[in-house]
């Protein structure tokens, strides 16, 4: 008798994930304060390592609502230009609507790209690729930073923004838990990418390595997601993170509440002095293409 084995199929993975950002999209964007107190030293960093300068080009991967594309458009000025690419077509039109009412929708662009597929992209070569919290979700990493490369002028910099530790993270990873746990999910499968997949001792330097990138650096940054209460992080989390949604697909309503009560419950540890402060570390490393 044969045995059955799982198999991550990434196409599969590809869709799901369009379609969870297509439907997070309007959260995602509303969340945006948020967004830019939680993450903004951490993209400022990035940003930083890439060394733009006015008239610099830019390219956004996996852009999501556009808020650290407003952040580097704003370093490049007029003279500059940010594409910001993203597999959600509809969480780009959010990105596009910010760069707007910003007065910057001469400096950013949008353009439906897999982040896995930028040898499709018709342009002159970047000054500069970016990619916040975005490298992690792809299921072929090495392929996804090639891409970057190729697209990158010689002496150009990639920079991107990942989640460290699981255990580093315990707003995130707690829900992913007790999700896991109460709806009996298996382990992720072999291959498959997921928000801790680059934050290992050492992983994002060797993927930066493999892809032939040189002058490698890796700088830890605490960002703690700091809000009013554990009631109000669940309420972000059920908004904006889809995947949440979709490890509970097998449940029924009222296991999904009684789970979504649980993970407020664990949530409230962070609770101190009438204010939340979800545990969240983040690495931004920074590599040069020859």
């Amino acid at each position: 008798m044969s045995i059955h084995i799982p198999q991550f199929d990434p196409d599969l993975y590809k869709q799901t994930t369009r379609k969870q950002w297509d439907c997070a999209a309007e959260a995602w964007y509303r969340w945006s304060p948020l967004l830019s107190r939680w993450l903004g030293p951490a993209t400022e960093a990035m940003l930083d390592r890439c060394q733009l300068e006015p008239g610099c080009r830019i390219l956004d991967v996996a852009a999501g609502a556009g808020e650290q594309s407003l952040a580097a458009a704003r370093r490049v000025g007029p003279s500059g230009e940010v594409l910001a690419t993203d597999i959600s077509a509809n969480i780009l039109t959010f990105a596009a609507q910010s760069a707007k009412r910003a007065g910057l929708d001469d400096v950013i662009r949008t353009q439906v790209v897999d982040g896995e597929a930028l040898d499709t992209l018709e342009a002159p070569p970047f000054d500069a690729v970016i990619s916040r919290v975005g490298l992690i979700y792809f299921p072929d990493q090495i392929k996804a930073l090639d891409g970057m490369k190729q697209q990158l002028k010689p002496g150009g910099r990639i920079a991107a923004m990942v989640y460290s530790t699981a255990e580093k993270n315990a707003f995130f990873s707690i829900p992913v838990s007790i999700i896991r746990q109460r709806a009996h999910l298996p382990p992720p499968l072999p291959g498959q990418p997921g928000p801790f997949s680059l934050g290992g001792e050492g992983a994002l330097e060797a993927l930066f390595e493999h892809a032939g990138l040189t002058h490698i650096e890796v700088e830890r940054i605490d960002a703690p997601v700091r809000l009013d209460s554990a009631a109000e992080c669940l309420q972000f989390e059920q908004e904006s993170f889809g995947a949440l949604h979709q490890m509970m697909t097998g449940m029924s309503a009222v296991e999904q509440d009684e789970t979504w009560e649980d993970i407020e419950t664990a949530l409230k540890q962070f609770e101190l002095d009438g204010q939340f402060s979800g545990p969240c570390e983040m690495l931004v490393a920074v590599g040069t293409k020859p």
